[in-house]
């Protein structure tokens, strides 16, 4: 079957329709995922892995890990989400997304494989849109023999679909407040949540939180005699501007990134743990200087990402929370000062703070622009009109990503429009910057 007829059907098992269809909330369930796996031979078992959860950064940590891994020589899988562009960035070997012809092969063996579950009652139900793209990573990596796959937990991390592996190393990276409606109401219940991917005995690697998430994370390692490895030592001074120097074992290395903002140095620093103790205590063939090129040769778009076009600075950040709306605001200050023209395209989820959000980010600019995304959980645009109202900034409604992208060009030459809020529109502006169709006068 074809990649389209692969990407079809997969389109159609998105939660946004599933949504629509009126069908009863789907429940998480790791074991359904594991009746999958066992019927396409359990994949997950075949190779060694790297889990990483979180709710912020752990897509950078994962991609500076798996960088790091494939510049020493090791045949690496990486797994991620969500895509910005398309679902075939997800799933990676050596730093290259999945063929189509692969994506579609292993989709319909994916597929089938459920359908054949269901029909015999193996399954109460068919897998999800992410449980299938999890199978299809999985059993990609294990055929295509990798020595390694690091693997970003999508939500949570007890029911993730991921969780389905055991992890040499378990990486958690900052927790805040999302997806509450699924994960808890409180930091608390959202760090017990995402300590599912702890194992017994095994290592968690992690960096001092909000004491919320530090007491919990303690007393989860505690009753698992988890060994817990702090990545303090690898994180630079708090005044540090630049490329910065960081002490590993026998050697020091430069931290060169091309990932922007100084609250990169956290998830940098959980990555480069991870490699020392993969390096120390597993054996990995890891040196030094291929940790320092696995840094610098990253690859992770939509992270404080800049694209100059036709006299303006564009700048793309997937900040979907108010945590990342944070973050980006700190990364922001520099790039934003002067007189110089700046605008904001935003747009997010309704379950997010939009208030806060809009409290955090909409000052910050001469002009804010709504833009439509393609989501059934979008904010209404009204709602996030009267968030800029509630500050006292009007918000300017627009009907596209496209009419967003040409109204902010139009009144931003020689200055700076940041595109932010949600991944949805990040990943459309940025596939309409890279085609120049913002680029007319």
């Amino acid at each position: 079957m074809s990649y389209i007829a692969a990407i079809d059907q997969l389109n159609a098992m998105t939660p946004e329709l599933y949504a629509r269809s009126g069908q009863p909330r789907r429940k998480f369930s790791i074991e359904e995922i594991r009746i999958l796996l066992c019927e396409l031979g359990d994949p997950q078992l075949r190779f060694p892995s790297i889990l990483i959860a979180g709710t912020n950064g752990k897509g950078s940590t994962a991609a500076t890990l798996a960088s790091i891994l494939c510049a020493s020589g090791l045949r690496t899988g990486l797994y991620t989400s969500p895509h910005l562009a398309r679902a075939n960035e997800r799933i990676r070997l050596d730093r290259m997304e999945i063929a189509d012809e692969a994506f579609g092969a292993y989709f319909f063996r994916v597929h089938n494989a459920a359908q054949r579950l269901t029909q015999s009652g193996g399954l109460p139900q068919l897998p999800s849109f992410f449980e299938v793209l999890t199978a299809q990573a999985l059993l990609y990596f294990a055929e295509a023999k990798v020595d390694i796959a690091v693997l970003e937990v999508g939500m949570g991390g007890r029911l993730d679909a991921t969780n389905v592996v055991n992890p040499l190393l378990s990486v958690i990276t900052d927790i805040s407040l999302d997806h509450t409606e699924w994960l808890g109401e409180t930091i608390a219940a959202i760090t017990r949540e995402k300590a599912g991917i702890l194992r017994a005995g095994g290592t968690m690697i992690t960096l001092p939180q909000v004491e919320e998430a530090n007491e919990v994370l303690s007393e989860v390692a505690e009753e698992l005699r988890v060994r817990r490895v702090n990545a303090t030592a690898y994180m630079p001074r708090e005044d540090v501007v630049g490329p910065y120097s960081v002490e590993i074992p026998g050697a020091t290395i430069e931290v060169k990134s091309p990932l922007s903002g100084a609250h990169q140095h956290r998830n940098l620093a959980l990555a480069i743990a991870a490699a020392v103790e993969l390096r120390s205590v597993h054996g990995l063939p890891i040196a030094p200087a291929a940790i320092a090129e696995g840094i610098r040769g990253t690859q992770w778009p939509g992270r404080l990402e800049r694209i100059q076009r036709d006299g303006v600075e564009w700048i793309l950040d997937v900040a979907h929370n108010a945590a990342g709306a944070w973050a980006l605001r700190a990364g922001l200050l520099s790039a934003l000062a002067g007189d110089r023209p700046r605008s904001l395209i935003f747009s997010c989820l309704r379950d997010k703070p939009v208030q806060e959000m809009a409290q955090i980010l909409f000052p910050l600019f001469q002009r804010v622009i709504l833009a439509p995304i393609h989501s059934a959980r979008a904010a209404a645009q009204d709602d996030m009109v009267a968030a800029g109202k509630a500050i006292g900034i009007t918000a300017i409604s627009t009907d596209s990503v496209s009419d967003a992208l040409q109204l902010a060009k139009e009144g931003t030459r020689g200055g700076s429009i940041v595109v932010s809020g949600s991944v949805y529109l990040v990943g459309e502006a940025r596939s309409l910057l890279l085609a120049g169709k913002v680029d007319q006068p």
